[in-house]
């Protein structure tokens, strides 16, 4: 699936001060990743909210970028959860028409085994119609999917293309580059360790930060795939103090006060989420001039 190889971005969900979907920031944003050289688009991923947007706003949301992104990039849409049988009631019920790949977390909460893990996947596998993106967020899960676990789901099922690993575990992230079949994707979920997977043999990244600033992050990872380390590192370097500046409260408060910053879109959150605070703004903005971005 040569579409995701490269940096796909999980796209924020801008509000308005009234907490309403911000459908002309969307809009700019996605212009902003179309323009600069994104290979794909990720939809109600944990960036976007997907835990406070309703089911109307999502397909809302979800039509929206169809017609706005006209085709231009592919898109992958989040249908994820810890209950295995709505998962598969919404995979049925929703159009997919105009969707590349489904980006699937690991159950949360629940903390099942290694094999609830897999016999999830296997039951969602078995009725997409789309090509699954599995994803492994223990941070988030408190449940890490083992790499033996993600290689036996892509030994056993062919639309099972890759895995996006943000466990920030090196020796995770090398032991599935070690071990995976030839043609599933290894990509990172952590966008410090990106060009690290890359270099390593992986095919790319779904990133935060990138969104923001499309076009060095795309570049960056272009030349760690093709191996060039010293160039990709100059880059990294000069994005490492705003890369970690944005996750150092909340994700996605944070990359939400870049893209404020940027006058892309508001800075807004839905509770139980808060914005971040004056302090970690002025710090954005701080790094934003360094980068010669405002």
């Amino acid at each position: 699936m040569t579409k995701f190889i490269g940096t796909g971005v999980a796209l924020i969900t801008p509000f308005k001060e009234d907490l309403t979907v911000d459908f002309e920031a969307l809009e700019r944003l996605i212009e902003l990743n179309v323009k600069n050289g994104t290979e794909y688009l990720v939809i109600s991923g944990t960036t976007g909210e997907s835990v406070t947007i309703t089911a109307e706003e999502k397909q809302e949301i979800v039509n929206f970028i169809i017609k706005t992104n006209n085709g231009r990039l592919p898109l992958v849409l989040g249908i994820g959860g810890n209950n295995t049988a709505s998962i598969i009631k919404e995979i049925e019920a929703t159009d997919l028409s105009h969707i590349d790949a489904i980006l699937s977390v690991s159950p949360y909460y629940s903390k099942p085994t290694q094999e609830g893990i897999y016999q999830h996947f296997k039951a969602i596998a078995s009725v997409s119609p789309k090509p699954i993106i599995i994803y492994n967020v223990p941070g988030r899960t408190s449940s890490n999917m083992s790499p033996e676990t993600t290689i036996r789901l892509a030994n056993d099922f062919e639309n099972i293309i890759a895995v996006k690993e943000a466990g920030n575990n090196v020796h995770q992230y090398l032991e599935l580059l070690r071990t995976k079949p030839k043609d599933f994707l290894v990509l990172s979920g952590d966008d410090d360790l990106a060009l690290g997977v890359a270099l390593a043999g992986g095919s790319g990244v779904i990133s935060v930060i990138g969104q923001a600033l499309p076009k060095e992050f795309t570049e960056m990872i272009r030349l760690g795939i093709a191996g060039k380390a010293k160039e990709a590192y100059d880059i990294h370097f000069k994005l490492m103090p705003l890369t970690n500046l944005i996750f150092s409260e909340n994700n996605p408060a944070g990359i939400k006060a870049v893209l404020k910053a940027l006058n892309v879109s508001h800075s807004y959150v839905r509770l139980p989420l808060v914005e971040a605070t004056e302090d970690l703004k002025k710090n954005i903005k701080k790094a934003l001039t360094e980068l010669g971005k405002s």
